[in-house]
């Protein structure tokens, strides 16, 4: 449980992809507004508010639950910050100093009780207060978890919109422009590292689970659910060019699946009733896109039976869409499209089955047992426990 130097330049780089993304996200917006396509403007700039409303909200949540259980009661000041849209960037600040005393400071330093931690207070800027390195490997693993969730709820609730928005006025209105493809490549960058990085951050803060490491498991793993992400997004886009109410009525049927099948599993994310109603629509939301498992149980069946599913509705938007004829001039785009749909899809399967019979780390058998007798006490859980597990 050591927060290393490669952890650490993980989370600069997320840290970079995520304002990336964000800068994106408002000049794609901004541009719509200016080309007069108002109607994808406004969706633009709705997906990036709701997205940051919901990420925010979650912020604060855990901040009050931390306070609470460390007896403060400073919560305006925390308000005030996450009302202003910066309670994330807040939480990167503590997490990057933090994560720099334990990855550089840590390490060299002959006397560890004089490596200096950051106070948990997310409103408190002064000197930092002395801390055991291990609790401060710990804390700070637990708060790359905290940044890698909320992260995750901004891919999906955000760019994952915006990227089906982009290929829907590429596939329809034509060539794309510089904004569009930088747009594309930035979100396929961002769901791919975001996902990712959730997945081996859950790995690293959970002592009963074996770490993802070597480079083949994560690139399986990267090339698993991208490349079924993209056939995915593809199909739907497909079918909204062909009839935009069936692309969102299929849309909100996966969507109340995956609220039904979160509330079914009963989820126990959340401290408080509404925000655990909030969690299952987020979750809800995030089961449109790609397959996560809600409760850490086997899910070997249900996997199965959501990507048989996928397999089945995409092959069907294809059969639809080409039994109703494109026009001559879109013959040689659709038929390119369709080609990458199968492939990807096809691919992202193989993948999966590939990783999950080769490269996932299984589970250890047997629970760490830590001795109190020498002085180790088993680390906090941290909430990424009861969250997605995969």
């Amino acid at each position: 449980m050591r927060f290393t130097k490669w952890n650490f330049v993980m989370l600069v780089l997320g840290n970079l992809i995520y304002m990336a993304d964000l800068i994106v996200d408002i000049w794609v917006s901004v541009n719509f507004f200016y080309e007069g396509q108002h109607i994808f403007g406004i969706l633009a700039v709705s997906f990036v508010l709701i997205a940051a409303g919901v990420v925010q909200c979650f912020s604060f949540m855990w901040y009050k639950e931390d306070f609470q259980k460390t007896g403060q009661k400073r919560l305006s000041c925390s308000l005030l910050i996450h009302c202003f849209q910066g309670g994330i960037f807040t939480r990167y600040w503590f997490a990057l100093r933090k994560g720099y005393c334990s990855a550089f400071q840590c390490g060299s330093s002959d006397d560890p009780s004089s490596v200096p931690t950051l106070r948990q207070d997310p409103t408190n800027f002064s000197t930092p207060s002395r801390e055991e390195p291990t609790d401060l490997h710990q804390k700070v693993i637990n708060e790359a978890a905290d940044l890698s969730m909320l992260r995750l709820f901004e891919t999906y609730l955000e760019a994952s919109p915006q990227l089906m928005i982009q290929l829907y006025v590429l596939m329809e209105f034509g060539p794309a422009g510089f904004t569009q493809v930088a747009a594309i490549v930035i979100s396929c960058c961002s769901i791919s590292w975001s996902t990712v990085d959730y997945h081996i951050t859950l790995r690293k803060s959970l002592p009963d689970k074996k770490l993802l490491s070597g480079a083949r498991p994560r690139l399986m793993y990267l090339l698993y659910k991208l490349l079924t992400f993209v056939s995915w997004v593809l199909s739907v886009s497909l079918l909204t060019v062909l009839n935009v109410n069936l692309g969102l009525i299929l849309l909100f049927i996966f969507w109340l699946s995956g609220i039904t099948w979160a509330c079914k599993q009963q989820t126990t994310f959340c401290t408080s009733k509404g925000m655990e109603i909030l969690y299952r629509v987020v979750v809800g939301f995030i089961l449109i896109f790609t397959f996560f498992n809600v409760k850490g149980e086997n899910t070997k069946f249900p996997m199965s039976a959501y990507y048989i599913m996928r397999l089945l509705v995409t092959l069907g938007i294809l059969a639809v869409f080409w039994f109703c004829t494109p026009p001559d001039e879109h013959q040689d785009f659709f038929r390119a499209v369709t080609l990458i749909i199968v492939g990807a899809l096809l691919l992202g399967i193989l993948f999966l089955i590939v990783y999950y019979t080769s490269f996932h780390p299984n589970r250890s058998e047997e629970k760490k047992i830590f001795d109190e007798l020498d002085g180790r006490t088993p680390p906090r859980a941290c909430r990424i426990r009861h969250f997605l597990m995969q």
